[in-house]
């Protein structure tokens, strides 16, 4: 990989006030620091950061050399002018316990919240997800202050890694009387609670508009995936298989 410079520091790279990315969940990007919670410390063994940080980073490493959709998503960002340079931009950082991980569009950077993703399958989980608004933005140069822009993204991350039946029937969004349904109100649940995660600004009513407006369109983009990937299937591998189908090596 090439030799890029490191990230800028929060303090390099001062917060846009009308940015409603989310920051107050990411506090390091803040130059702050997370109080650990009691039962995070007897559960969990947390705050013992700097060993969170290098399992969190060996994680992240381990996806990159061995998990067929973390390398899949490598490579079509690569064939799309964006490479991945991991100490670029992948970050490990405490975070707020509502979430595991985020992408942070300011400095082009995948946080992954090493005192909450504490195995490699969630770490992979978290890059993937994240890496898909990556490469929605390489695309599309995204504007994360539109709303709808935002929403299709979240559309895109759930519909293609997350929403299995058993996620499904989790939220309550599944039933074995609605199997054709269960996927697509999955997709929306997962969409709708990411955009209010990053913009507490708006309504449930606004986020469910903006995920409605843009849902077909997004719900039916693949790329680059190319399918849904199923829990418990052999689809990540003939997703990493079928790569070439896309123009991606």
């Amino acid at each position: 990989m090439s030799e890029q410079p490191p990230p800028q520091s929060p303090e390099s790279a001062p917060l846009d006030k009308d940015d409603d990315w989310g920051y107050d969940l990411y506090p390091e990007r803040r130059g702050e620091k997370v109080p650990v919670k009691w039962w995070q410390v007897a559960f969990f063994g947390g705050g013992q950061t700097n060993t969170e940080r290098t399992t969190c980073e060996r994680n992240v490493y381990n996806c990159f050399e061995n998990s067929p959709l973390v390398k899949l998503m490598y490579s079509a960002l690569k064939s799309s002018g964006c490479e991945i340079d991991l100490r670029r931009h992948i970050a490990c950082e405490v975070c707020d316990v509502k979430v595991s991980g985020g992408y942070d569009p300011r400095l082009n950077q995948i946080v992954v919240c090493q005192n909450m993703a504490r195995s490699k399958g969630m770490v992979q989980a978290i890059l993937v997800h994240e890496m898909i608004h990556m490469f929605d933005n390489c695309r599309h140069e995204l504007d994360f202050k539109n709303v709808h822009h935002l929403a299709c993204t979240e559309i895109r991350a759930a519909n293609l890694t997350h929403c299995s039946f058993m996620s499904a029937m989790a939220q309550g969004d599944a039933s074995p009387f609605r199997i054709k349904q269960q996927h697509a109100e999955c997709v929306k649940t997962k969409a709708m609670g990411s955009v209010l995660a990053v913009r507490p600004d708006i309504s449930k009513e606004e986020a469910r508009a903006a995920v409605d407006k843009v849902f077909n369109k997004c719900y039916n983009d693949l790329e680059p995936i190319g399918r849904r990937v199923r829990r418990n299937s052999p689809d990540m591998m003939r997703a990493y298989g079928e790569r070439g189908n896309y123009g991606y090596e």
